[in-house]
């Protein structure tokens, strides 16, 4: 599972300072990481390792210190501040199981209304407060018993991971040069992490409330909040307006939205012309009705999908008495009598999605599709280098119809053999992955809602994959604008 962001500082005094407007022009931003391991731990801790993918480092530490030194240059070029960027970084001892890990999380720690050179009455997360106002707005604030309560950013992440007990097997990756494989990447991991810190998240609003943050910034409320500066970007299609005109209610619909919260920003908008057209599986069916096409989005193991290209007829896996889940068992011989040399059709729940379809492989299947088992829509992830046929996850709904198309087409057979429903890989040209009908690129909004990365991530259904996704794909890199990502191009849109 990739890591949750969530907000640390709520309740900060609002301090007013009398200082300047920002400067015109100006300098490339600077970012100081301060770390608070204590001696032997996190950044600090002495376990011999090889350097590893262009980090030189000889220590856990040290890598880990030249892993955030390196992200951190990433983003002192990406943007532009004369107010230097603070970071608080520690590692630490997260919630962790052998099959399931909190990997850390990031997030701006003092949050700021009405500094100068910001919108009035709206919150902004303390980096961009500062750019704007020109200097540091929380130098010489009395320290919350924290250690760091005037910094701008504060991370943590699992010192822990990959062993025992925590993840076993996957640890970070400490390399820079991205070849992970099982491991998870920490650089993406800590480069998305830092956008979040950055402003890249609602900031002041609680998804499943709507509630706003008040003035004082001590408390949620119903109403009489400050809106954050994203709110006046984020277009709900069937409410028709954006959140800075919503009442609570409303926006607590709105965040539960699946594919109708967009971003309206114009530097994001701009640069949504590199997002592809969206894929989809054309389903071909002999019974009246059953033909459709339907979206779908490639699962983040196996080889890539060629498009177009035909899968197969498609077989729905029944779920097996005793087993976790649909197609979370070897399967019998029922289930591998009806998916050999054809697309296997599961549904989500009770393993991992490659657990799934390598259980599909192994009984002969040509490829597979996953169905969600919640509203909205999914990428399925993970790893397992193993998986030599393609997959990808559907809707919930598209799921249901599906098996019943198949159902519905047996009678339609010939010669004693069923009817089948025929599957292709194939796009809609007239459509693009990951925005409205406008061209505009959608937040991620599912049904439930995800506590943490609801509404302050893109949209899964992005193609290409881009890396404020609440995923960390394979196919990242460190670029953070068009023709590669829209990180940058939002953050443009708040003011950096």
């Amino acid at each position: 599972m990739r890591t949750k962001t969530t907000m640390h500082k709520i309740a900060r005094p609002l301090i007013m300072a009398a200082c300047a407007l920002a400067c015109v022009g100006a300098h490339a931003a600077k970012i100081d990481i301060k770390s608070r391991d204590p001696a032997g731990k996190g950044f600090n801790d002495p376990t011999p390792v090889a350097p590893v993918g262009g980090n030189p480092g000889t220590t856990l530490g040290e890598q880990r210190w030249n892993v955030y030194k390196y992200v951190a240059k990433v983003w002192e070029d990406a943007l532009q501040s004369d107010v230097t960027i603070t970071v608080s970084a520690g590692w630490e001892a997260l919630t962790c199981t052998s099959s399931s890990a909190v990997l850390g999380s990031a997030g701006a720690y003092n949050l700021w209304h009405d500094a100068p050179g910001s919108q009035p009455q709206t919150w902004y997360p303390q980096a961009l407060a500062n750019k704007l106002a020109g200097v540091n707005l929380s130098e010489g604030q009395p320290d919350d018993g924290s250690g760091y309560a005037n910094v701008d950013i504060k991370t943590q992440f699992n010192m822990n991971l990959g062993n025992p007990g925590c993840l076993d097997g996957s640890p970070f990756y400490l390399g820079l040069d991205g070849n992970a494989g099982t491991k998870v990447n920490f650089v993406e991991t800590l480069l998305h992490e830092l956008g979040h810190g950055l402003g890249f998240s609602v900031l002041s609003v609680q998804t499943s409330t709507g509630f706003r943050i008040n003035a004082a910034g001590n408390a949620y409320v119903s109403s009489g909040g400050l809106p954050s500066v994203w709110e006046q970007f984020m277009y709900d299609n069937t409410a028709k307006k954006t959140w800075l005109n919503m009442t609570s209610a409303e926006r607590k619909a709105s965040a539960i939205n699946p594919l109708q919260l967009a971003w309206n920003g114009p530097n994001v908008v701009a640069g949504a012309t590199m997002l592809s057209h969206m894929p989809m599986i054309k389903l071909e069916s002999p019974a009246p009705g059953g033909s459709r096409l339907i979206d779908y989005n490639a699962s983040a193991f196996g080889p890539a999908i060629n498009t177009p290209s035909l899968a197969g007829a498609v077989a729905a896996v029944a779920t097996q008495a005793g087993e976790l889940g649909n197609a979370c068992s070897p399967f019998n011989a029922a289930n591998a009598a009806a998916v050999a040399g054809k697309v296997a059709l599961m549904s989500r729940g009770g393993c991992t999605f490659a657990e799934k379809v390598k259980n599909a492989q192994n009984a002969g299947a040509v490829a597979a599709i996953l169905a969600n088992n919640v509203a909205g829509a999914f990428v399925p992830g993970g790893s397992d280098p193993t998986i030599t046929i393609p997959s990808g996850g559907i809707l919930q709904s598209d799921g249901d119809a599906l098996k019943a198309a198949i159902t519905a087409a047996v009678p339609y057979g010939g010669r004693g053999n069923p009817g089948l429903v025929i599957a292709s890989w194939s796009s809609d040209p007239a459509r693009i992955a990951g925005a409205d009908s406008a061209g505009r690129p959608l937040l991620y909004t599912p049904n439930p809602l995800v506590s943490g990365s609801s509404v302050s991530h893109w949209d899964v259904t992005a193609t290409p994959n881009l890396l404020m996704e609440p995923n960390i794909n394979s196919d990242l890199g460190i670029e953070l604008m068009p023709p590669k990502d829209l990180t940058l191009p939002l953050l443009k849109d708040i003011g950096w």
